[in-house]
């Protein structure tokens, strides 16, 4: 009724549309006026995302707070990880291989603890294998004031590595794990298409070291971003998360057995102060060696002359009693006081 019409036109009707088409623009119809319609820009890589590696980043019951900050880090670098909610304990590690392919991982990470204090960590491909496991030492998160670099949030890393990584067969072998775990598959959906920080991984003590580092556009030096934290190889497994063993560590040193070593060491020290004391006592308490007579000390002593023995018959006279010369006058004086006190 608001419209006007014409006299004598039949009312314009709308076109029908499919039910359930989607309304496209007419390729006719020009740009409105500013601020009217906006185009939505294109992502800015328009690659394929063919490498679709997700890797599964979870732990066990009964880790602690530095444990949890680690695993959240190592979340926050990597934008192909996924997470799940914590591992019992009483369950046996290969059903972390079910909760890969339910999540649709083929690569784990995933933190074990033990003791409250022990932390291992197992790099996993996920069914066929291979597996290492690690003991986590010296770990720093992202959090810490040291660790004064910044990168952008979800950018690829570039992967560092020593060169004794191609010299011995079970590091090449590592080397090719950390690849596929920790380096962001290209085109990534939440991925950005700029590389800002290294990942380094150094070979020193029989240890693996890990750094994180930022790239500083101006002079391409090198700031620490964190985590870091250093890995000590215990095993390399055929299968994922078991198998037959390819690779033991005969460096490896339990934590258990450290712990024994330290004790061992403080109550040998211990034992020793105490033996210490205990000479020292007997020799206080001890007698002093004997001299041996000596023949020749009888040669110059003279025997005394005997006396005849006397009897006394007659009562020795007795002392004279020698009086206090004092006392007098200390009598004296008590009653010159006793005189005053009346007179007064």
């Amino acid at each position: 009724a608001a419209a006007k019409r014409k006299r004598d036109a039949p009312a314009a009707r709308p076109k029908k549309r499919a039910k359930g088409a989607p309304s496209a623009p007419e390729p006719d119809a020009e740009p409105g006026p500013a601020g009217a319609e906006y185009s939505i820009p294109p992502p800015v890589s328009q690659g394929k995302w063919k490498n679709k590696e997700r890797v599964l980043i979870f732990s066990s019951r009964g880790i602690n707070f530095r444990t949890r900050h680690l695993m959240q880090d190592l979340r926050t670098l990597m934008p192909h990880s996924k997470a799940d909610t914590k591992m019992d304990r009483k369950d046996q590690l290969f059903v972390i291989n079910e909760v890969c392919e339910m999540k649709n991982c083929n690569k784990c990470i995933f933190f074990e603890a033990k003791k409250k204090q022990d932390l291992y960590m197992w790099l996993s491909n996920t069914p066929q294998g291979p597996s290492a496991k690690f003991l986590v030492q010296n770990v720093h998160t992202l959090a810490e004031l040291k660790m004064t670099g910044n990168c952008l949030r979800g950018s690829r890393p570039l992967l560092s590595f020593d060169p004794t990584f191609d010299k011995e067969p079970h590091y090449a072998l590592l080397k090719e794990l950390f690849i596929q775990i920790f380096s962001t598959p290209q085109y990534h959906p939440k991925s950005q298409p700029f590389v800002d920080h290294v990942f380094t991984f150094t070979i020193t003590d029989e240890r693996i070291w890990f750094r994180n580092y930022q790239i500083i556009e101006e002079d391409a030096s090198l700031v620490e971003i964190g985590p870091r934290f250093v890995l000590n190889l215990i095993k390399i497994f055929q299968g994922s998360f078991g198998g037959p063993t390819l690779y033991e560590n005969p460096h490896y040193q339990s934590p258990n057995m450290h712990r024994r070593l330290i004790r061992l060491s403080v109550a040998a020290k211990f034992r020793e102060k105490q033996q210490v004391k205990e000479v020292q006592k007997i020799k206080k308490k001890g007698s002093k060696a004997l001299i041996e007579d000596d023949p020749t000390e009888v040669v110059f002593e003279t025997p005394a002359e005997e006396k005849p023995v006397e009897i006394q018959l007659v009562k020795p006279e007795s002392k004279p009693i020698v009086k206090d010369k004092k006392k007098p006058r200390k009598i004296q004086r008590k009653k010159q006081k006793k005189l005053f006190r009346t007179e007064a």
